[in-house]
C-alpha cells in the first residue's frame, strides 16, 4: 500500500441496481425479478428505483475527494436505458465529482443490451465490462436458472469487441451441478477465445434461502466432489496463466495493466461508498449496510437515510486487513501491519501460519506475507479459519 494515500476517505462508489429477467439458481443477492419485457425507462419498477437511489446519493455525506472508481453491479445494471444511467452518473458527478481518469465498471449479461445500449453506456463513460457468462454450456446454463442462451453470449462478445470497450471482464462458474472437467476445460478455452483482458473465476457456494440449497448439499452429487473442485480450480490456474493471464486475486486473472482497480479497493480494506438497496459503505472504519427489502429501502431513504452503522473494532480490522489482503497474489505488507498492529501481533500471526510455512501454503518474502498459487488459494479457508481464532482468542 501506498502510504501518502489516505485509505479512510473513500474514492470508490459501488451502485446497487437490483433488477433481474429472472433470480438463477444460486443467487442470494438483494435482486428484484422484473421479467422478460421489462426494462429501462419502460418499466416504472426501475424508473422509481432511479429516482430513490439519486435521492439517497444527493442526500449522503461528502469527503472531497473526487471518484476514482465506480462500479455498477447487481442484479443486472444493463437492464437501465443509457438516460437512467446517464442521470445516476450526473447525481454522482454534482455529489462527489469524478475523476479524468476514473474507472467505470458495469455488470452486463447477455441478451439483456444491444448495440445501441452498449454504444451509449459506452459515451456516457463506462470503460469496463463483466460480462456474466457463468458456462459456456447451454445445458448448464439452465440448470444454474441463467436467462439466457449460448447464442445471447456469442452475440454479447461480438458487441464488446464492436464497440471496443477499454476493459471487458469475462465471469464463470466452477463446481455446477453435472459440471464436469471437459466441460469446464471447453469453458475455460471459450473464455481465452473470447479475448478479454480480465477473467473471473467463481467456484460454486450454496447459499441459504437459493434454489440450489433446496435441492443440493455441498459434496454430494450431482455437485463435483471436493477432490474435482480443487482439480477444476488448477486446472483454471493453468489454462489461463499459460494463456498469459496474470493470477492477481484468488478469484481473477488479468492481462498486464488490466486489474481491476475497484475491486482492489475492497481487497486492500479501504473506504468506499455504497449505494442502493442492500449496499454497504465502509467509511472512516464503519460499516452502513442499507435495507435489503425493495420498500424498506425506499421508506429508509425516504425518511432521511438514517444508519445503525457498526464500528470495526482493532481486532475486527486485522482480521478483515489479512482476509482481504491474502486474497491478492502480492499479499500483505508486513510492515504496514506492524505500523497498524504492533510487533506483538505480526510475530503471533507469523506463528501461527508456520505450519503453512512448512507446508508451502505461505511464503514470507520482500517484507511481504502471501499465499501461493495454488495451494495456499486452495487451503485459504483453513489458514483463515486458523487467523480467526488466534486473533479473537487475544
Amino acid at each position: 500500500m501506498n502510504k501518502t494515500i489516505d485509505f479512510t476517505i473513500p474514492t470508490a462508489a459501488y451502485i446497487h441496481i437490483p433488477f433481474c429477467k429472472r433470480r438463477c439458481f444460486y443467487c442470494d443477492f438483494p435482486i428484484f425479478v422484473v421479467g422478460n419485457k421489462s426494462r429501462g425507462e419502460n418499466s416504472h419498477t426501475i424508473s422509481q428505483y432511479v429516482e430513490i437511489l439519486c435521492q439517497e446519493i444527493t442526500n449522503s455525506p461528502i469527503f472531497q475527494q473526487p471518484l476514482q472508481t465506480i462500479f455498477f453491479g447487481g442484479g443486472t445494471p444493463s437492464l437501465l436505458s443509457p438516460q437512467q444511467l446517464a442521470d445516476i452518473l450526473k447525481t454522482l458527478e454534482k455529489r462527489f465529482e469524478i475523476s479524468s481518469q476514473v474507472e467505470i465498471s458495469m455488470e452486463i449479461d447477455p441478451g439483456t443490451f444491444d448495440l445501441s445500449h452498449l454504444k451509449s453506456y459506452a459515451n456516457l463513460g463506462v470503460n469496463r465490462v463483466s460480462l456474466g457468462v457463468q458456462s459456456f454450456q447451454e445445458e448448464l446454463l439452465k440448470k444454474a436458472g441463467r436467462s439466457h442462451t449460448l447464442t445471447d453470449i456469442f452475440t454479447a462478445i461480438e458487441l464488446i469487441h464492436e464497440v471496443v470497450i477499454p476493459e471487458f471482464s469475462l465471469d464463470l462458474i466452477s463446481g455446477l451441478p453435472h459440471q464436469t472437467l471437459s466441460q469446464w476445460q471447453h469453458s475455460l478455452n471459450q473464455a481465452i477465445s473470447a479475448k478479454p483482458t480480465h477473467i473471473s473465476i467463481y467456484d460454486l457456494t450454496i447459499e441459504p434461502g437459493t434454489v440450489f440449497n433446496r435441492y443440493y448439499q455441498p459434496g454430494d452429487e450431482p455437485l463435483p466432489s471436493d477432490e474435482s473442485t480443487v482439480t477444476m480450480y488448477k486446472t483454471a490456474q493453468k489454462i489461463l496463466t499459460n494463456a498469459g493471464y496474470e493470477h492477481y486475486e484468488i478469484s481473477n486473472y488479468a492481462q498486464k495493466g488490466h486489474q481491476c482497480q475497484h475491486n482492489r479497493v475492497y481487497w486492500e480494506n479501504r473506504s468506499y461508498y455504497g449505494f442502493g438497496m442492500g449496499s454497504t459503505s465502509y467509511i472512516a472504519g464503519k460499516r452502513f449496510t442499507r435495507p435489503r427489502k425493495t420498500q424498506e429501502y425506499y421508506q429508509w431513504v425516504e425518511n432521511g437515510g438514517i444508519i445503525d452503522c457498526q464500528i470495526t473494532s482493532l481486532e475486527d480490522r486485522l482480521l478483515e486487513t489479512l482476509m482481504l489482503g491474502l486474497r491478492l497474489a502480492e499479499g500483505v505488507n508486513l510492515s504496514n501491519l506492524i505500523e497498524q498492529f504492533g510487533d506483538d501481533q505480526v510475530l503471533k500471526i507469523k506463528t501461527c501460519l508456520q505450519p503453512y510455512i512448512d507446508k508451502n501454503w505461505v511464503e514470507i518474502m520482500n517484507d511481504k506475507l502471501r499465499l501461493t498459487d495454488p495451494e495456499g488459494f486452495i487451503f485459504s479457508n483453513v489458514m483463515l479459519s486458523k487467523l480467526f481464532l488466534t486473533v479473537s482468542s487475544q
